[in-house]
């Protein structure tokens, strides 16, 4: 692991989390939850074998992740943050706002999972109707996506879980998801643009940041 041999708290931050790969990382353990090596690795596009399981080594030494063996019927070691690990979301939560903007412009071949934008939507959506009974708006599939859950007045993000059922599932292109979720799209028009809703669309408008978007 390469220092900036730098007596600064940035600086030492950044010999143990600023590695290529390393805030990803972090990323897929806050979006996926305790998971497996091959579990990180398709959530993480592009990274070799052995560099995953480099950077995993670091993280380890550094106490930002643990590993637990679990029992049948997991049968499997699980990689998760420790509670040092878990400070970092709040780095992360800061690093995805400052680069939603990026995202209207992003190069079309770009890699994309749909689980990846559960963390923008925990402070992109809003309960619409509070005093309406709880409901779960399903991006993706169990495979690959998130649920958000409406209840209340708020509004939680959480990994795909066979043990809900979502009101509605929805479905687009990556750049009409980031235009609908952030009030340039108006749904009407999103519909035109590839999004597909299987269920409620009062549901999805429910937990969209706000009425009256304006579309781009």
């Amino acid at each position: 692991m390469r220092s900036y041999n730098q007596y600064c708290s940035m600086a030492r931050a950044l010999d143990l989390v600023g590695d290529r790969w390393t805030l990803l990382i972090v990323r897929e353990l806050l979006t996926q939850g305790p998971c497996r090596f091959s579990d990180l690795r398709r959530g993480l596009p592009g990274i070799a074998s052995n560099l995953l399981a480099q950077r995993l080594r670091e993280m380890e030494s550094a106490a930002l992740i643990a590993r637990h063996d679990e029992p049948a019927p997991v049968a499997a070691t699980l990689i998760t943050l420790t509670d040092r690990g878990q400070d970092l979301s709040g780095v992360v939560r800061e690093l995805t706002r400052w680069g939603a903007p990026l995202m209207l412009d992003a190069p079309n071949n770009d890699e994309f999972r749909m689980h990846w934008f559960s963390l923008p939507l925990r402070y992109l959506c809003r309960d619409g109707t509070p005093d309406e009974p709880a409901t779960t708006v399903r991006l993706g599939d169990l495979h690959d996506g998130c649920d958000i859950i409406a209840e209340h007045g708020r509004v939680d993000v959480r990994r795909c879980s066979s043990d809900r059922q979502p009101d509605t599932t929805v479905a687009a292109p990556p750049q009409v998801l980031v235009q609908l979720f952030t009030g340039q799209l108006s749904l009407r028009t999103a519909m035109t643009k590839g999004l597909v809703v299987d269920g409620s669309t009062a549901a999805l408008e429910r937990v969209l940041p706000g009425k009256g978007q304006t579309d781009v």
